[in-house]
């Protein structure tokens, strides 16, 4: 997720605990993964966030 965001990992997870990031799906004891679709609408939103303030 750290490719398609730019975000480090600690930012991801700490956006996740805020409310602001899609949640990850445990895929087992130590490993988790993101919907595509879920980071496609948040990747859409964090767009049209930023023309609406710019």
């Amino acid at each position: 997720m750290i490719e398609r965001t730019g975000f480090a990992r600690a930012s991801i997870y700490a956006a996740m605990k805020r409310g602001e990031f899609p949640k990850a799906i445990q895929l087992g004891p130590r490993a988790v993964a993101w919907s595509s679709d879920d980071i496609d609408i948040w990747i859409a939103a964090r767009i049209e966030a930023s023309r609406k303030a710019g």
